[in-house]
């Protein structure tokens, strides 16, 4: 079944949304806060977009600085002149609340984040890409879309502490043997991605498909790329019950007891690998492809 999603449609989910986060922003500019901080992060160039940092540096600021920064980045979701629109701005910071209004606050922020992901579904419900992204830069330009999808993420029962750290994560795909062969019977036809002669490529190809065809039909396979580090926030109760989420967009914490214990987010420095630490043996080192059980 093809699911029509109309322009109209997407900008008015869009709408929608934009007005949400107008309004929690005007909330949050009159709201006391005990403290307001924001980490800013580099800018990532559309050139610089496929290097792997082995430092981020970061920049922290407090105060009403801060206070400007933070109400900014909730709506810094369009495009900007050189910059990639692949590796996203990450906003990472805090703003610890004071005598707010919790539940008209926390309704506001749950409306929010329930348009994102209201805006969010409107837009998946176009199966194709190209139809998908034509849709949506028609309905709204110049916008990111996976910018505009980040959930405000914010706690209203008071932690022992809120800290910061770097995560690094893998992006896990599984797949059949046959799936791994259509995989690799479409990079053949690849003109000449590593700047190597195409009969060079297409005899990497081969070996990389004679690997994947000598393995028994059933071996369960899967692509575990690693994606770039990205800044977290850990919210601990106790030492049982703590979780953490994605720092891309700035965490409100309202009214926390005064001794709660509260981080803040480190540069970030590449660690050189363990002599011991285990080393992935990858089926296809180009496309981080492993076998799951060997």
């Amino acid at each position: 079944m093809v699911v029509m999603v109309s322009k109209v449609q997407i900008r008015s989910q869009f709408d929608l949304m934009n007005e949400l986060t107008s309004l929690l922003i005007d909330e949050l500019r009159v709201c006391e806060y005990s403290k307001a901080e924001y980490y800013q992060l580099p800018d990532i160039n559309s050139v610089d977009e496929n290097i792997i940092p082995e430092s981020i540096p970061v920049q922290k600021s407090t105060g009403e600085i801060a206070h400007r920064a933070i109400l900014n980045s909730f709506t810094d979701i369009y495009k900007k002149e050189s910059l990639s629109t692949r590796v996203l701005k990450r906003h990472p910071g805090l703003l610890v609340l004071k005598n707010a209004d919790v539940a008209a606050l926390t309704n506001r922020i749950q409306q929010v984040n329930k348009a994102k992901a209201a805006f969010k579904e409107c837009v998946l419900a176009i199966d194709n890409n190209d139809a998908r992204f034509e849709a949506v830069h028609n309905a709204v330009p110049n916008l990111i879309t996976l910018a505009a999808y980040r959930k405000i993420h914010f706690q209203s029962e008071s932690p022992f502490s809120v800290r910061f750290t770097w995560m690094h994560k893998h992006a896990t795909k599984t797949l059949t043997k046959k799936m791994a062969l259509e995989m690799l019977d479409k990079s053949a036809g690849y003109r000449n991605p590593r700047m190597i002669d195409q009969q060079k490529w297409q005899s990497l190809v081969a070996q990389e498909q004679m690997r994947v065809a000598s393995l028994g039909e059933k071996e369960k396979l899967r692509i575990r790329r690693p994606t770039r580090v990205s800044p977290q926030v850990n919210v601990r109760y106790t030492a049982e019950n703590r979780y953490h989420v994605s720092a891309a967009l700035p965490f409100i914490l309202i009214n926390p007891q005064p001794d709660v214990k509260l981080g803040t987010l480190p540069d970030y420095q590449k660690t050189e690998s363990h002599p011991r630490k285990k080393e992935y043996d990858f089926l296809v080192d180009r496309l981080y492809l492993e076998q799951v059980d060997k």
